[in-house]
Parts: structure tokens; sequence; C-alpha cells
């Protein structure tokens, strides 16, 4: 290594030769090469990496390297105290077939710390349960730690005795500062999850292999230093540790201490407009040489640093935590998500450069019942008071969805794209951007296209297809027309593009494809799977299986899912009409309140009749077809489930409610509500001849029937 001294002597050297030049400006020049040579060199400053069976997962510039081989990962995001205990072996295993290799899930503070000194990890909030199936699972985990998390609970997640604590003695426990009592209550808060954790890290033999530190917060950096400190003093020893990439810092970070992952929203529940995609939502739909994203306020990398993606002097790898496919309704902006919009964030992302398709949220939840108020996001909360949301449903429109019900659209793109960077990411991970335009980008070998816009172009497509790509020694794929899948059965597949002819020049060499039939060129076996038998395949293990249901593996079994519709012996009974129409406020956001518990003794009010059921009710759902504004389900008395209209069906589990009194409550909707709703539920509601809309469709039975599907 070259010390100063070095690079003096050498500047002196040179300046000798080069006679003309001033001595001054050359030891300037190689101070500065200097400077340079030490940024390449900073290390990240993470914990230990290696586990007791010697796997190492290290990260550099590019992204993960893992055992010694670059992979890119596909992370997913899940709520653990929002999903039944019960559930949560069968939708880890379900998010492995999804694609998923790393899960990420949130610890909100105040699901398990309601009062002061009580701690609760029992049930739906056991986090070391959780771990322990993930690590049963070969699941890696990512913790976010808070103190602060937000997703949209109450209050981001502080207890309502810290936020009391803040208000009195602003001085000493001030939110999300260095202020003495809100760091020792961090402390004890980080100290609690260390004890459900201890065991479980990867150098343990466990599966926690990052921890994210805080949440969407503008530092100063002093503060998230400090938090690091807490997390590394109660024990999290991780071999990484992150933080999310927004909003703009307050200051400059210390470079390598914590990953900035990034992330994107096809459309957001937050945004003031009642229009369709305002702002800057229709670039999440294009590919970037910058990392950032105006729509959550994306921050550079550091002061005065560019942002563009050839920039050799960003040393952290691009990865992102939060690719928004999926959406909540707010109560002032039902947005409708289709699952068209998930593949085109991801490979606007990947043809940008990014190593690590993160996605908020891969799988939807239910908020934990509190009898004292909601424990979602509020406009009247002290904390996180942006938006009213559901009181009780997270389903979040994602891939699966609250109950585990997959989106056939966004479920069957992701895990076709998610199989492709199994199979070849690393490879991927390894090349640069070369070439990049609005709907267009290659890295390497592999072409990205999009030019799907939600919304305002959902005739457009996203794919990634080969070029001069080395798929073996002494055969390379030219181009083709087609998207490359997996390998399986000792036959390379491809999946046909719609409206394109599947070809495949190989060494020179057109090949036209029957899809669905395999053919040789370059003494390898090649098939392009129609779009419909793609979707109806799984690679598990070395082999593709194909099914019409989901499959998923659970030890040796494989599992056949399928969601049905049941002939069962639900009636229901209109009990009441609705007072109509409610006068809506504003709340302290200036958009549109959400209804109160009072509201709903007005609404209209059915009694539904389930019966007694002889099939484990466990894994029957009621789905509500209904219209109006916004419905609630209750059980003896105890809401269960909500949902704010926004054209599609309310589901609720059967087994909140068997056995007990159940109402479904209905509030009309009027035409004049300053609320967004998409074109088509808007010409519905206008279609109304008396100005409100409420209407029951049916309730009809789902069962999630499950088997082995191997032994049929």
């Amino acid at each position: 290594m070259w010390n100063y001294g070095n690079l003096i002597f050498f500047s002196l050297l040179c300046s000798k030769i080069l006679g003309n030049m001033k001595q001054k400006s050359i030891i300037a020049l190689f101070f500065l090469l200097a400077a340079i040579s030490t940024k390449a060199q900073e290390k990240f400053v993470f914990g230990t990496n290696i586990n007791p069976e010697g796997v190492r997962v290290e990260i550099d510039s590019r992204g993960f390297i893992i055992g010694g081989q670059y992979l890119l990962p596909v992370m997913g995001e899940i709520h653990f105290s929002r999903v039944p205990q019960r559930e949560w072996r069968r939708e880890v295993q379900k998010m492995r077939a999804g694609g998923i290799t790393i899960v990420s899930t949130y610890v909100f503070w105040n699901h398990h710390e309601i009062e002061e000194g009580r701690w609760d990890w029992s049930g739906n909030r056991n986090l070391r349960r959780f771990l322990e199936i993930c690590r049963e699972e070969n699941m890696p985990v990512v913790l976010r730690i808070g103190p602060f998390c937000h997703g949209e609970v109450w209050q981001g997640g502080f207890p309502d005795w810290l936020t009391a604590k803040s208000a009195a003695d602003p001085g000493q426990y001030k939110l999300r500062t260095t202020a003495l009592g809100f760091m020792e209550a961090t402390r004890k808060l980080y100290n609690n999850v260390y004890a459900q954790v201890n065991g479980l890290l990867w150098k343990q033999g466990g599966t926690v292999v990052g921890v994210q530190i805080e949440n969407e917060c503008r530092g100063p950096w002093a503060y998230y230093s400090a938090l690091k400190k807490l997390a590394l003093d109660a024990g999290f020893d991780t071999p990484f540790y992150t933080r999310t990439g927004w909003p703009k810092l307050n200051g400059k970070e210390v470079f390598g201490e914590m990953l900035p992952l990034y992330g994107d929203y096809a459309d957001g529940f937050w945004d003031r407009k009642l229009t369709d995609m305002p702002g800057d939502y229709p670039k999440a739909f294009v590919m970037k040489d910058t990392r950032l994203s105006a729509v959550i306020a994306t921050e550079a990398l550091g002061a005065n640093q560019d942002t563009k993606m050839e920039n050799k002097e960003l040393s952290y790898p691009y990865l992102t935590c939060e690719l928004g496919g999926g959406m909540m309704p707010a109560y002032h902006r039902r947005i409708n998500m289709s699952g068209r919009e998930v593949k085109p964030l991801a490979i606007c992302k990947l043809g940008s450069g990014s190593n690590l398709p993160g996605y908020y949220m891969y799988h939807g939840g239910t908020n934990p019942y509190d009898p004292r108020h909601t424990m979602a996001e509020t406009q009247a909360s002290a904390v996180t008071n942006y938006n009213d949301m559901p009181v009780m449903t997270y389903d979040f429109q994602t891939i699966l969805g609250e109950m585990g019900q997959p989106n056939a659209v966004s479920w069957n793109e992701s895990r076709l794209l998610h199989e492709f960077l199994k199979e070849w990411g690393g490879e991927l991970s390894r090349m640069d951007v070369d070439s990049l335009s609005e709907h267009y980008a290659r890295r390497g070998a592999f072409e990205f296209h999009n030019d799907y816009v939600r919304i305002l172009n959902e005739g457009g497509m996203a794919t990634v297809t080969p070029c001069n790509w080395q798929i073996a020694d002494n055969v390379v794929i030219d181009w083709a027309t087609a998207e490359p899948y997996c390998k399986a059965d000792g036959i390379v597949y491809f999946i046909a593009i719609a409206g394109k002819k599947p070809c495949l020049c190989v060494n020179g060499r057109k090949y036209n494809a029957k899809t669905d039939k395999p053919f040789t060129a370059a003494g390898m076996t090649f098939c392009v799977l129609s779009r419909a038998k793609a979707n109806s395949s799984y690679k598990i293990g070395s082999k593709l299986y194909f099914s019409d249901g989901l499959l998923y593996q659970d030890g040796e079994k494989i599992i056949e899912e399928k969601w049905l519709s049941q002939q069962m012996p639900i009636t229901y009974t209109k009990i009441r009409e609705s007072n109509g129409l409610r006068q809506v406020a504003m709340g302290g956001q200036k958009v549109a309140a959400a209804p109160t518990d009072k509201d709903f003794e007005g609404a209209a009010v059915w009694r539904i009749d389930v019966g007694k059921q002889n099939k484990d009710v466990s894994s029957l759902y009621l789905q509500i077809n209904y219209r109006g504004d916004v419905a609630r389900v209750y059980a003896d008395g105890q809401l269960v489930q909500d949902n704010f209209w926004n054209g599609k069906p309310m589901l609720v589990r059967m087994s909140d409610l068997i056995g007990k009194r159940v109402e479904l409550r209905i509030l009309p909707l009027g035409k004049d509500y300053p609320i967004y709703l998409q074109r088509e539920q808007r010409a519905v509601l206008d279609s109304c001849s008396d100005g409100q809309l409420l209407q029951l469709d049916s309730i009809v039975v789902l069962e999630q029937h499950s088997r082995d599907f191997l032994s049929q």
C-alpha cells in the first residue's frame, strides 16, 4: 500500500520528468488520488458474518456473497404479529415458493409493551417461535427493530405510555432523539427483543442475518450511531445492519456503518390528491440512473455526492427493501391495485442496477385487536397521524394477501421472475449497467424493457431478454424473443412474450420455437413455455411440476393449495336499514376522516348465521361482496374485520366467527364524499340514482384447500 511519503516522493520524481508542471499541483493531485484510494478501501463495519457451518454472509459494492458465491436474493416483508401463529410455517413456505429468499419483519414496540414494563411475547406476538420456524425452513431474516417502525400501526409502534412521557417531559423523552429518557426506554426495548432472538443469530446457527436500525428517519447521524451502539450492546451481532435510504439525512453519515436500502411505490395512499397517479408515481415505472424516488423522498448518497449508478465512488450496493407493488387503501384514497404493478417495478429496478428486489409488503396481515383504540394509523393519534387506515385489515393488496390468498397476477409474474434470479442472478449481479433510457436498460448479457405504467398505460409490458449471453461453454444465445426462466430436467426453459413469435438465436442460428415443445440447439435442450403453461409451473428441486393450484414444499412433501368456493349453510338477514349519509368531516391532516364507532350505530346491519361447520374452520373464510363506504364485521360485539370499499370484496376468517353472534354493518357511500375512487368504482357510485351507494351482493364461503400433490 502506498503511504503519503511514497506519494510525495513519486510526485517529486514526476515533477522532475514533467518540468513544466508545478510541483505543488502534482502533490495535490496525488493527495487526491490517495483520498480516492482510501475511499475505495473503506470497509463496512458489520458484525460476525460466519455461522457454525462455516458459511459466510458477505456484502461488497455489488451485493451479496453467500458461501463464496455471488447471489441475487429476493426479500419479502411479512409481519409476524399480524398473522396468526398457526399460519406462520405455511405462509413462510409459500413465500419461499414465490421466490423469497430473505424474510423481513418489523418488531412493533406497542405490540409487545402495551403497558410500561409488561412485555407480551405470546401467541401471534411470539417472535422467538417465528424465528425458530424460519430457521427450520432455512429462511434468513432481517429484523426491523425500530424503535420507530411506522408500518401504518398506531403511533408508528410507539406505546401510549411513551408518547405520554414525551408530551409531559420532552427534555428527557423527546421521541427519536438522544434524549436520555428515550434512549433508556429504547435500550430496554432492544434488550427485550434480543432476549427473544438470542441463540437465533447467524453466528449461533440461527436465521437472523441483518438488523434494520430505525425507519424513515432524517437523523442526525449521532442518533443513528447511538441506536446502533444500543443494538450492539444488547447483543445484535449480525452480518450486516441496514437503514432506509429515505428521507434525506440531516447531515452526513459515517460511511459503512449501515447499508442504505431504497424503494419505490406504484401509488400511495398517503397522497393528498384525489386523482389518478398524481405527482411522480409514474416515474416508478421507468429505468433510472439514480436511486432516488420522489414519492418517498429518497436521499442522495451523502453530501455533495453524485447519485448516478456509473459513479465509481458509490461503494454501497444498490439494494431495495420497499418495492410497493401493492398498497393499502386509506379512507380518503381508495387505491385498487391489479397485481400488474409488481413485475414492472422489479424490472425497472433490476435494469437500473439493483441487486436486491425487496418487497413491502409481500404478505398482508391483520392488526391485533385493542379494546381501547385502533392499532392502526389515524389522523387523531400523537404520532404517524397523516392518514386514517382500517382498524383491522392490513391486506395491502399484495402478492399474498391478508389470509395468505395469492393475487394470481402478481403471484405468477413475480415468482417466475424470481426463479430467473435464483438461476442466473449471481451472474447478473456482477454485470454493470451498460446503457439505459426510460424504457430500456442493458446489463451485460440481459436487456430489460418496460413500458407499462399503472392506469396510464395498462397495455404495456415488462420483460427481460438475453443478448450475447454465454449460457454454457461454446453456447451463446445471441438474442431471444422469450424470457429466460429456469433450468430443470436437463432443459433450459424460457417463457413466451405476448405478441411475439418465440425465437432463439443460438450460436448464430435462428430457431423458431413451438410453445411447450422442447427442441435441441448447439447440443442443449430448450423449451419456450406458453404463458399459461408457465403460470402453472413450479420448480422444486431439479424438477418442474405443473398444477392449476399453488405448490409449495413442506419438508419432503409438495403441497397443492387451491382457494375454492364452497356450498355451505351460511344465511344472512338484514335487520336494520341505515340512517343515511353521515356528514364527513376533514381530519387533523385535512383529508376526509374515517367513520367513528358511533357512526356505525347508524349503519345498515345484517345478522350472519355461519351455522355448525364440520370442516376445520381454520381453512374457511367468508367473502363478503358489498358496495358502500365502510364495512365492519363484529363477533359477540367485538370488531374482527373492517374494509374501506375500493371495489374488492372483504375476507373474514371463519375461526373468528364460529359459535358467536355475527353482525355485518355497512355505511352508505355518498357521491360527494371527498375521497378518491378509481374510475371503475367511481362509475358504480355515479350510477346511483339517489346519490348514495349501499348494497350487499352476496356472502360466500371460501376454502383454502390443501392436499399432498404427489399422493394423488
